[in-house]
């Protein structure tokens, strides 16, 4: 049995310029996707200063308890609900993305995709009005749809990139890929303190107790719709890229458009072969119908011969995807206590001040532990492998959880301006990315065969991005003070900031016991030799199940190629 040439050039190419081409165009829907979803933070700061501002002066706006919690300060359910249904919306696209990309082709798909995130950017700004109920309600119907094209972006892109790498960089390549997020959070905050610096100037500086300027609700707008730019540059380029080689030929079975195609974007490729006997030689092996077989591939994502090939592989990147965007996605929102004893207070700064030291503390974090991470796992993860890196990292993010929360109510919470406090903040984010947050995107991309690949990597990502729904507002409520008169207003007592970094270290030893008995390691192994030892134990099973069978010669060549979707690519390392 011949292999799929094109497919054995692929895994052993060398580096190629379009390599690097491929990494920007995918990049860029990441870069995009964390600039709008990390942008919000001093949005709606902003927000709150244009829509709960109070009527007169400031020191009538108290809450029921006789508190003051500043001048314009949006509620907490507000909060929860535009942080929430991005999340939601994340949820529904990495399903219907994901699946329509194993369905129509990733590369069809992917556009449709970014074209609805450049839209939703654009609405989002625009919200429709300047009521406060209509501004927020369209406010989060755009998130909503903004959410379904970032979660729709993150299986597109990690197995599009998986597709076109070869072996030996393909780790490198697609965390490349996602480090792209670590830059988009960075450009979110230069662009607010820029839009913030400016209006500022532009209205006068105004003192922190005025009314804040009308301009305030231009300018948060401004920023959304700025996330709409990466994407609208970016359209072209991935409208003019070729469907992947491997989807052409293992999915829709066409090896000579999968040659052609990957000939013309990367050279110095070994494709000297009779592209026309290669297909005849793989149909020759296709299991003749009179003898009634059940194939490898002809069982669908919900049949049990799934179930046994690739339900471990697919219970291990989903459930450590939710488990590390718990953590993850609270130490977001913990943000807003390590910076506070930095920054003056909202009632001594006027609207674009406030939002202006929030974005900066948040480029501090991503110059400082955020982005170093990703390249230490771009550097790493062919080397060390993912299994390993994701373990190391799920127990670092855990020992630096614990380190937090032992003295935080003793200690940190009367020395948060303590540079201690700071760095071990840092640090979970720098194993985060290290790790577990950039492993769980890597692996599904690499784990399931081709006419799955997109479905499952959906399915892990939907997961993850439950657990950042239950990480951001669970957090955000759980981590309230037990004691009421120290509960932020309109929130309600919660279980301590202590106690909740204590959950955190625990499920991030959750997440290390998940890896170690239940990941692989996909490292320096073709995307067809993963498949194949998922399926080592499957073999023959379709005969089985049919109850013996002629020994013919043709019965011989089906019984070799049954347990691979598309039969040639067992054959292919």
């Amino acid at each position: 049995m011949p292999p799929i040439r094109v497919l054995t050039a692929l895994d052993q190419a060398r580096t190629q310029y379009y390599h690097f081409k491929a990494i920007v165009i995918a990049g860029m829907g990441l870069f995009t996707d964390s600039y709008d979803l990390f942008c919000i933070a001093p949005v709606m700061k902003l927000i709150g200063r244009v829509y709960y501002a109070p009527a007169a002066h400031p020191s009538r706006y108290v809450d029921d308890d006789g508190r003051r919690p500043g001048p314009g300060v949006t509620p907490p359910a507000v909060v929860s609900a535009t942080v929430g249904v991005a999340l939601l919306g994340a949820v529904a696209g990495n399903l219907v993305f994901g699946g329509l990309g194993d369905r129509v082709g990733r590369r069809r798909v992917y556009g449709a995709s970014l074209l609805l995130m450049l839209c939703a950017s654009a609405g989002s700004g625009f919200s429709v009005c300047r009521t406060r109920g209509c501004a927020l309600a369209s406010l989060c119907l755009f998130r909503f749809l903004l959410g379904v094209a970032v979660g729709g972006d993150y299986p597109l892109s990690a197995t599009i990139m998986s597709e076109f790498a070869n072996r030996r960089t393909r780790g490198a390549f697609i965390a490349a890929v996602f480090s792209m997020q670590g830059f988009g959070i960075l450009a979110s905050s230069a662009v607010t303190m820029a839009v913030a610096a400016a209006f500022d100037r532009y209205t006068g500086r105004r003192a922190p107790f005025d009314d804040t300027p009308e301009a305030a609700d231009l300018a948060w707008r401004i920023i959304l719709m700025i996330g709409a730019v990466p994407a609208a540059v970016t359209f072209y380029w991935r409208m003019a890229m070729p469907e992947t080689a491997r989807f052409t030929a293992l999915v829709e079975h066409d090896v000579v458009k999968a040659t052609n195609d990957i000939g013309r974007v990367l050279g110095d490729l070994d494709l000297a072969s009779n592209t026309e006997e290669e297909v005849a030689a793989f149909r020759r092996a296709t299991p003749p119908a009179q003898f009634g077989l059940t194939t490898a591939s002809s069982y669908g994502l919900f049949s049990r011969r799934f179930l046994r090939r690739h339900g471990r592989d697919l219970l291990a990147c989903a459930s450590a995807w939710f488990l590390v965007d718990i953590p993850y996605y609270s130490s977001t929102l913990f943000q807003s206590q390590i910076y506070r004893p930095w920054f003056p207070p909202a009632e001594h700064a006027n609207a674009f001040q406030e939002a202006f030291n929030v974005a900066k503390f948040q480029a501090i974090i991503a110059v400082a532990s955020t982005i170093p991470g990703y390249f230490v796992a771009v550097l790493l993860i062919d080397r060390v492998g993912r299994r390993r890196l994701q373990m190391a990292g799920f127990f670092l993010m855990a020992v630096f959880l614990f380190a937090l929360a032992g003295p935080y109510d003793r200690y940190w919470r009367g020395h948060a301006t303590d540079a201690w406090y700071k760095v071990l903040y840092a640090l979970t984010f720098f194993s985060a990315n290290l790790g577990p947050n950039t492993t769980t995107f890597i692996l599904p991309a690499e784990l399931f065969p081709a006419r799955f690949r997109s479905t499952c990597h959906g399915i892990s990502g939907a997961a993850g991005k439950l657990g950042a729904l239950v990480g951001a507002i669970g957090f955000l409520w759980a981590s309230q003070d037990r004691d009421r008169s120290k509960v932020l207003a309109g929130y309600e007592p919660g279980i301590g900031m202590m106690y909740a970094l204590i959950v955190l270290g625990g499920i991030c030893l959750l997440g290390l016991a998940v890896t170690y008995l239940f990941t692989p390691e996909t490292m320096r192994r073709s995307l067809e030799e993963n498949e194949s030892q998922a399926a080592e134990g499957d073999a023959g099973q379709g005969f089985q199940e049919l109850g013996e069978l002629p020994k013919s010669p043709a019965s011989m060549v089906s019984s070799h190629v049954s347990s691979s979707p598309i039969h040639p690519h067992r054959f292919s390392v």
